[in-house]
Parts: C-alpha cells; structure tokens; sequence
C-alpha cells in the first residue's frame, strides 16, 4: 500500500513499512542505548575480575595481621552502596596473566607481598610507607570497564584505609589522654621542683655570707694559731726550765733529807725540851704565886680598886683625860692579872709537854727525812714528765703553726667559697625561675591537649578518618542526565532518519498553485506526525527500564513529544536548504550533542556551540523534567523558536524552488529539443 508522501532521492512510493522503519528507528537506537548504557552498577557481575594475593602477613604484638587477605575479602564481598559486583576470582600470577590475555579476566588486581608491611608502617619506629595495589586492565578493555574497575578496587581500598586511619587515630586520640596525664604528672613535679629550687636560691643566697664569715673566721684562726705556736715555744721553753729546777729541787731535797739527821738539831730538841720544863715550872709558880694572894690584894682587887676611882674621879669633876687615864690604867691592869692567869695555866700544860715533845721531833725529823727522800724522787720524776710535755708543747706549737696556715689557706678558699656562692646563688635562682616557667607552660600544654574516653576516641576517629561524607550521589556511573541525553540523540537521528526517507520539498513546488508555505507545510505534516510518534516511543521504552513517577514521566513524555516535532522542522528546513549536505550537518549535530553531554571537560568552544543547536533545550528541557532543577517553560520555548525558524527557513527553500532563471528555461529546451 502507497501512501500519496514523495521518497527523497527516488520517485518510488513511500509505504507503510517505510513509515514504520523511520518510526521506528529512534525507538530502537534510544532501547538499545538505555538498555545497554542506563545504570551499568546493577549489571557489574558481566565483568570478570582476578585477584592476585601476594601479601606476606605481618605480626604485631604477637598478632597476626593479614591485610591483604582483607582487601581480598573485602573486593569479594562487596560494598553495601552497590547493588551488585564484579565476579572476582582469586587467582596466581600466571593464571590471571593469561586469563587476561585470552579475555577470560577483564581486570586483574595485584596485592603486593609488602602490602601488609607498608599499610601498618606507622607503628612507632617504622618508616611510614604508602601501601598500594596494582590494577591491571587489557589493551582492548572497552572504554568504561577501566573506570568501572578501579571504582570498585579505589572503593575497597579506600575502606580498609579508613579502617587503619580509624585505629590508628584512636591509638593517637587516647595517647593524648596518656600524654595529657604524663605532662600533668610532669608539671606538678616541675611545680615542685621550682618549689624546692626557690628554697635552695634561699639557701645559696645565705651561702655566700656564710662563706665571708667562714673566711674572716679561718683568717683570724690562723692569725691565733700563730700567736698559739709561739706561746706553745715560750711554753715548752719555760717546761724546760721547770725540767731543770725539778732535777735541783730533787738534789736539793737529797741534801735537806741527810740534813734533817743531824745529832745537833736533836740536842737542841732536847735542850728545848729542859728549857721548856724550866720555863713551865717558873710560871706555874708565878701563878701560884698570884693565885694565892687574896683579891683584894693582888693584881684583880687592885684592878678593881682602880675602875672604882676613875668612876669616881668623874664625878669628882676632876680632869677628864685624867679620868680616862686612870681608867685606862686599870683596864690594862686586869688584863695583865687574866694574862697572868693564862701563862700560869699554860706553864702547867708546857710542863706537862715539854719532854715527851723532845722525842717526838726526834721521831718527827726521821718521818720528815723519809719523806723529803720520797718528794726528792718525785723531783726527779716531774723533770722527767716535765721534758715529757716540753716535747709535746714543742710538737703542738708545730701542730699550731700548721694550722695556722690550713687556717689561712682555709680563709682563701673560703673567699673563693663566698665568690662561686654567688654565682651559684644566681644560677640556682635562675633554676628556680627556669622550672616555675616549664611548670606554668606544663600546666598549659595540659590544659590544651584533649582527653578522650575509649568511646570518645573511637567516635572522633571514626569520623576524622573519614572526615567529608557525599550525600545524594548516586552509584550509577551515569548522573541523572543520562536519559535525557539518550532521548534527546535518539530523536535527533529520528528525525535525520525522517528526511532520509521522506521528501524536504515537494517536487511539485515549480509547478503549484499553491503558496510556499502550504507546499512546506505539507511536506512538514507527515515528519511531525512521525516525530510526535518517535517522541512517545522513546519515552515508553525509557519509562521501562527506569521506572518514573507518573508526574515526571508525563512531562517528560510531552517533552519528548515536543523535541520529535521540532527536530523534524530542523532537519527538514537542513535538508530544503542544503539538500545532501544538510543532512552531514544534521548529523555533525548529532555528535556534538552526544559528546559534549557526557562529560563537562569538553573543550570550552564545543560546549559554547553545542549551547546554541537546537538539541540543547530539548535536553535542559528533559534533564528540568527528570530533576529538581528548573528550566522545562524555557526549553519548550526554546524547540518552538527552532521550530518556527526552521518553518520559515523551509518556506524560503520551496520559494527559491519555484523561481527559475531564463537561462535555465533555454538550456531546458534545448536538452528537450
């Protein structure tokens, strides 16, 4: 069945499965591209993967620790934020070498041997070392299995770094609390020794006085061990004349002792003795003598007699002295009467005395000789003792001037004490200011550095181990902007496809009656009919692979609707106007649309070109409708301009057909003739 629609480049009829082949080429070119492009992360198992483990595990406080077993567990596993993985193998070297060469790997990930080591390398004493892994893909890897790849391997890799950054910055948390406790007990010592050193300032600051008096002191030792020494030599010389006379006072006593035996000092005893017997005999009569007188008569009566008169020469009223006188004379009177009395009674013992006393000095001058012996002996012996202590006396004057002069050197150092006081006076006062400084800044520090609980340093390592977290993004490798960019090239080679096949301009332009524009409408009607049909399929098959809200998909529908319409009017007005070469351009179009939508690092010129086709609002359109941003009024007024100027630049493609040149009339005829 034909259908009255003119085929491009023939005069064949256009017919029913020609129009359906042109509907139905974008719909097939937008299922294949979603179907194959649209969220590759939930068909991640298609790739095949090997691992290679060749990590030596390490032992850490008698613990093993296997890391390169853990990031190949880890890879197998599998992230949580992804819906499916990569078939992993865990494979040798040679396996997956070849494996990779004859296709059956896609990828292979190495472990290395040092992994282990290199991954814990900041344990203290170490030197830190980045641990890497080695991913490696074929020279013939499709263009986004290499990115698909190290995702997943970069996304382990980076979990079990966070899981060593986590431990170790908690190590690192709670050792600030040990180091906080440490420097604490540090400045409290600090504090205490700044305490004790301000005392010990105290102590050397009186140092030095102490040191001038020890000094002065010491001098005036020296100055009296000196006096002491030549006082010592006096001594000693004067002990030694001591010597000598106790030697003469020996001899001396030698000669008293033989002198004390003399015959003629005992006859004399003796002659005392008679003398003494005649002596007592006569005042013992004289006593009687006067004892037998009567009182009234002797020497007491007269005495008596005598006071009387002098009592009464007073009151005679006779001289005074004379008075006194006479009393006078009769005191001494009795006197001399008592005196008598007591030579009388002393003649009477003396006679009693006076012979055995001559032989007791007879027995008394042996004692005394005997005794003048010993004491002569013990002359001798004090000469002896005495030469004795004049040595002594001798050394310890020697002894004095020695330490006369350690008294004096001592005075010296002492000066030299009471110098090198201060200076340690000073030094000690700068200690003490020194350590009270260091305990104030100790006390600081402590104040500064942070403590954690274990739960604490667990939570803060948790997060600075990972301290920025991207929400919203998905897991597709494909942003939200990926259906709108396959829609919108789908339906632009739709309706490059149209004009393909169907006619730009009507061939009947020269020779109708009709205005240009309705002989443009005309041929414009079918591909809009066309392109509002591609617009509705393409968005069908979208709606089943991605599965919109009805709100969104509706607009988005309307949109996909529009853009088949306008792109229609584009591609007809490229190829009215440039006819072959028009449609070159629409599919130059195509490209840039395509290329500068999958990734922004295009080069500025493309983006700005591709800014200014008429594929760009139907995109920012598509991307408004599936996304919260605005923009969807402005990208159908956007297709309604291209679409109208597209009109128009058709309508001066089909006026310019339907004038002719005389030129081109006579060559006509004369081809015809």
């Amino acid at each position: 069945m034909t259908l009255p629609i003119e085929r491009a480049r023939s005069r064949r009829p256009v017919t029913w499965l020609t129009l359906l082949g042109v509907l139905l080429l974008p719909v097939v070119i937008g299922g294949i591209l979603v179907a194959s492009l649209y969220n590759p992360a939930e068909r991640l198992d298609e790739i095949n993967a090997a691992i290679v483990n060749e990590d030596e595990p390490v032992t850490i406080g008698e613990q093993t620790v296997p890391l390169g077993r853990q990031l190949t567990a880890g890879l197998v596993e599998g992230s949580d934020d992804l819906d499916s993985n990569l078939t992993w193998t865990i494979s040798n070297a040679d396996d997956a070498a070849d494996g990779l060469a004859d296709g059956t790997y896609d990828a292979i990930v190495t472990i290395p041997a040092n992994f282990s080591a290199a991954a814990t390398s900041t344990q203290p004493g170490e030197t830190p070392e980045q641990a890497t892994i080695q991913v490696q893909t074929p020279p013939d890897s499709l263009v986004v299995d290499d990115a698909i790849t190290a995702q997943v391997t970069q996304a382990a890799a980076s979990l079990l770094g966070q899981q060593l950054s986590q431990v170790y910055l908690e190590n690192v948390f709670l050792g600030f609390t040990t180091l906080g406790d440490q420097l604490g007990e540090a400045a409290t010592g600090a504090q205490q020794l700044a305490d004790g050193a301000q005392q010990a300032a105290e102590g050397a600051a009186q140092l030095p006085s102490g040191a001038t008096q020890l000094a002065d002191g010491a001098g005036q030792l020296a100055t009296g061990a000196t006096s002491l020494a030549g006082a010592l030599n006096q001594i000693a010389a004067g002990i030694g004349g001591a010597a000598g006379g106790a030697r003469d006072l020996a001899d001396g006593l030698d000669g008293a002792a033989a002198g004390v035996q003399n015959q003629q000092l005992k006859d004399a005893a003796n002659a005392s003795a008679a003398y003494a017997d005649t002596a007592a005999d006569q005042t013992l009569a004289l006593a009687l003598q006067l004892g037998n007188d009567k009182p009234e008569n002797g020497p007491i009566g007269l005495a008596q007699q005598l006071g009387a008169l002098a009592q009464q020469c007073i009151a005679s009223g006779a001289d005074p002295l004379y008075c006194q006188q006479l009393g006078g004379v009769a005191a001494q009177l009795g006197d001399a009467a008592k005196s008598a009395g007591d030579a009388a009674t002393s003649a009477g013992y003396a006679n009693g005395y006076a012979a055995p006393t001559a032989t007791g000095i007879a027995s008394l001058m042996d004692q005394t000789s005997a005794g003048i012996s010993t004491a002569a002996d013990g002359a001798r012996g004090l000469a002896a003792g005495l030469d004795k202590l004049q040595a002594g006396t001798a050394q310890s004057a020697t002894g004095a001037g020695q330490l006369a002069s350690g008294a004096s050197q001592l005075s010296d150092g002492g000066d030299q004490l009471a110098t090198g006081s201060q200076s340690l006076a000073d030094g000690v006062a700068q200690l003490a200011s020194g350590t009270d400084s260091l305990a104030d800044g100790l006390g600081t520090a402590v104040d500064q550095i942070p403590t954690y609980t274990e739960d604490e340093a667990s939570s803060l390592a948790d997060v600075v181990a990972d301290p920025v977290a991207a929400e919203g993004t998905g897991t597709s490798l494909f942003g939200a902007s990926a259906v709108p960019l396959l829609a919108t090239a789908a339906l632009w080679f739709g309706g490059l496809a149209t004009f393909v096949a169907l006619q730009a301009v009507t061939r009947r332009s020269l020779a109708s009656r009709a205005p240009s524009a309705v002989l443009a409408l005309r041929a414009f009607l079918p591909a809009a009919a066309i392109g509002a049909l591609q617009g509705l399929l393409v968005a069908g098959v979208v709606q089943l692979a991605a599965s919109y809200d009805w709100g969104e998909w509706s607009v988005f529908a309307g949109l996909c609707v529009a853009a088949g319409v306008a792109f229609a009017a584009v591609n007809q007005a490229l190829v009215a106007v440039f006819g072959g070469a028009g449609r070159w351009i629409a599919a130059l179009i195509g490209a840039l649309a395509v290329a500068t939508g999958i990734v922004s690092t295009v080069p500025p010129v493309l983006a700005s070109v591709a800014s200014l086709l008429p594929t760009a609002p139907a995109y920012n359109a598509m991307v408004a409708a599936l996304t919260s941003s605005g923009g969807v009024a402005a990208g159908l007024v956007g297709l309604l301009v291209w679409a109208l100027l597209a009109f128009l630049a058709t309508v001066v493609a089909v006026t310019r057909r339907r004038t002719v040149s005389a030129r081109s009339l006579i060559e006509a005829s004369v081809a015809t003739a």
